[in-house]
């Protein structure tokens, strides 16, 4: 099951909506569901809800074999909590998806930063990448990198030998 979420926020985001539901009819054999948000596309390939309460979302993540984001960083994390590689098409301002380009600018870093993302900035290159997904993961970090983690690893570090002598 492939599960896409566009969020809650209140610009649509029909074009990634609509090229998923045209893809599901074209290609896609397996089953799609789609949060839609305040989108005004209605898919007509694709099983959907504007909204899903956050236990059901929880469960549509660790269910997909595939997570289709939007850009805002929630959305994102939780794929990576459960251990899968999310795509993100990030909201950008040209569509009228959101009021600046923030999304996009922070995934990009993300991409850079952590390598555990697929970013996707052109949505007609999405199929190819639903396609090839399987290879593309096997060559990324699937665990999400916990800064506080490692700050508690050196803290740890530091404090013991402070004490050693």
């Amino acid at each position: 099951m492939i599960f896409v979420t566009v969020g809650t926020h209140e610009q649509p985001m029909n074009r990634l909506v609509k090229y998923i539901d045209e893809l599901k009819a074209k290609e896609l054999d397996e089953e799609v569901i789609i949060q839609t948000g305040f989108s005004t596309y209605e898919p007509k390939n694709c099983k959907w809800q504007k909204l899903f309460p956050f236990q059901e979302m929880d469960e549509l993540v660790a269910k997909a074999r595939i997570v289709i984001t939007h850009g805002g960083p929630s959305s994102f994390i939780a794929p990576l909590q459960k251990g899968k590689i999310p795509i993100v098409v990030p909201r950008k301002k040209e569509f009228d998806e959101h009021v600046n380009d923030h999304q996009l600018e922070f995934c990009r870093a993300v991409k850079e930063r952590q390598g555990n993302i697929i970013l996707v900035e052109d949505v007609e290159k999405l199929g190819g990448i639903l396609n090839d997904y399987n290879e593309i993961i096997k060559k990324m970090p699937s665990e999400l990198k916990s800064n506080n983690e490692r700050f508690c690893s050196e803290f740890e570090k530091i404090t013991d030998a402070l004490f050693e002598k």
